[in-house]
């Protein structure tokens, strides 16, 4: 089977440019000629093997870093931003978008944002009517969606922030046990700890350097709550200058994303990289084995395997979401080919809506999307008690899954029959992006292709798709 040639010219270009070199001394480092550098970050030609050793050898690059993982990401993007009803029959074809996302990321991402913020326009002007006149109903892009999309093309690994939280992890005496590492650390920079029986999980009362925890709360979350407390206190200066890279348009975006970035330090700190990584591959990512070893949550595992994207130490690329009751997504990543719909609910063949059915049971689903990559996917409702009588329960359900040429380092696909296509359930992104014409849980036509309606037949369906 032929070799699949990599067309990485932005990636190449941004090494370079990273580096500090004209085009002239970085060919010469490389071994190539100038013209075949530039042809190559231009993606006019592939990324030769000649050249991928000498970024290893001469400067220690990750040539993992020179996969497409960015661009396939984009194009999905891309392609359900296009399939909105005001392009109409105007969507450039397959080919332009791969084109785009490879050879201009930075417009590709320029032109996401703009489709995003004229979403929200107009949803705002379809049901704010009466605030049109008012001087503060300014149209702004979601301050959540941004930085949804900022962890989303990180790739949601933040190197500096998870090696902090690392060396935090393992820079204590205690034996291992990071609640005491936490609680240590906030004594001694004079935060008193209290427990409570009311009052929010978390709250931090400054005035008098005061922590209280909520008792309702689980174990696990209220360990991740004290060292999400200890990123805030003592992590400032460096989620502060992570945050001042990331260049947030709105100062609610980047209050967001400071919460987001406390919690990942919280995360990698409870289940710190090396460590986890280890541990994971050493059980096969056995969730369970791992939440105990770890006293994190089976959420808090999943979300922690969707991040490890260390360069030079990655490990099983994951997908990893959440979803409600209602089927929309609260939590999404990808690490994979699969992304997520950025608008609606995930598709309804998808084994992660029926875990609400089977409470506390792991479900599994070898599917395949309409690309043709075949999936391994784990699905588990994650109910969320109030703490006492009468209070509401949050349920939600969580997925995490990777391609199946990953299946031999996971536990649950040991007596799977990878081998036979028809045991691959037909999943998909979105209904307006779906290629696929036969669907019989499809919820609308998809854009992209013409109808057939014929009152004297009805199907499945009450159309048919060309």
């Amino acid at each position: 089977m032929p070799t699949q040639k990599l067309y990485a010219g932005a990636k190449l270009r941004e090494t370079r440019q990273r580096l500090g070199l004209t085009q002239k001394d970085f060919a010469a480092k490389l071994g190539v000629s100038l013209p075949y550098l530039n042809q190559m970050e231009n993606n006019n030609r592939p990324v030769s093997t000649t050249v991928v050793l000498a970024l290893a050898q001469e400067f220690g690059f990750d040539v993992t870093e020179l996969s497409t993982g960015d661009a396939e990401r984009m194009v999905s993007d891309m392609r359900e931003a296009l399939a909105d009803p005001i392009f109409a029959d105007d969507a450039p074809p397959l080919s332009d978008l791969r084109l785009t996302a490879s050879n201009a990321p930075a417009m590709a991402r320029a032109f996401l944002e703009l489709h995003r913020a004229y979403r929200q326009t107009h949803e705002r002007l379809a049901s704010l009517d009466e605030a049109l006149g008012r001087e503060d109903s300014r149209m702004q892009s979601s301050p959540w969606d941004e930085v949804r999309d900022f962890f989303h093309y990180c790739d949601n690994y933040i190197d500096a922030v998870d090696r902090a939280a690392e060396r935090f992890a393992n820079s204590s005496r205690l034996p291992g046990d990071i609640r005491a590492i936490a609680e240590t650390q906030l004594r001694t920079i004079g935060v008193t700890i209290k427990g409570t029986d009311t009052g929010p999980l978390r709250h931090y009362d400054r005035e008098n350097n005061t922590l209280h925890l909520s008792n309702r709360a689980e174990p696990e979350t209220r360990t991740f709550q004290l060292l999400l407390q200890v990123a805030l206190l003592t992590q400032n200066k460096l989620l502060e200058a992570t945050l001042d890279l990331a260049r947030f348009q709105t100062d609610a975006a980047r209050s967001i994303a400071k919460i987001g970035l406390a919690n990942y330090f919280a995360g990698a700190a409870l289940m710190p990289y090396g460590t986890f990584l280890q541990a994971a591959q050493d059980h096969r990512h056995d969730l369970e084995i791992l939440s105990n070893a770890f006293g994190a949550s089976i959420e808090q595992v999943c979300h922690r395997l969707s991040t490890l994207q260390r360069p030079g130490a990655k490990g099983v690329p994951f997908f990893f979401v959440r979803v409600d009751q209602a089927g929309t997504i609260t939590k999404r990543h990808s690490a994979t080919r699969l992304q997520f719909a950025r608008f609606g609910g995930a598709c309804p063949l998808w084994n992660v809506h029926r875990a609400f059915e089977t409470p506390g049971r792991f479900l599994r689903q070898l599917a395949e999307t309409p690309d043709g990559v075949r999936y391994i996917s784990l699905a588990r409702d994650v109910s969320k008690s109030g703490g006492s009588f009468g209070t509401p329960v949050r349920r939600f359900a969580i997925a995490l899954g990777c391609e199946v040429k990953h299946a031999g380092a996971l536990i649950y696909a040991d007596d799977l029959d990878l081998t036979n296509a028809r045991n691959f359930e037909p999943i998909g992104i979105s209904c307006r992006i779906c290629e696929r014409a036969d669907c019989h849980q499809r919820s609308i036509p998809p854009l992209e292709r013409r109808l057939q309606v014929t009152p004297d037949e009805r199907g499945v369906l009450p159309y048919k798709v060309s």
